[in-house]
């Protein structure tokens, strides 16, 4: 996800796709560990994505 689309997104929307990602990382962590995924890249792209909806979230409350 781009950082001009998180932007654009609410910060009650933002809060709740957060929870999501991280629920899905959890997710995918633990199906890596049962079995290993074919393409593990997966699991950066979630904690990056996580990391930029969480920074822009601190940015959008810290202007409010």
């Amino acid at each position: 996800m781009k950082a001009a689309e998180i932007r654009e997104m609410a910060i009650s929307d933002l809060r709740e796709r957060i929870q999501v990602e991280k629920q899905n990382l959890n997710h995918i962590k633990m199906n890596h560990v049962i079995s290993p995924l074919e393409d593990t890249s997966k699991i950066k792209k979630l904690k990056t994505d996580i990391a930029r909806m969480m920074t822009i979230l601190a940015e959008k409350e810290s202007q409010n």
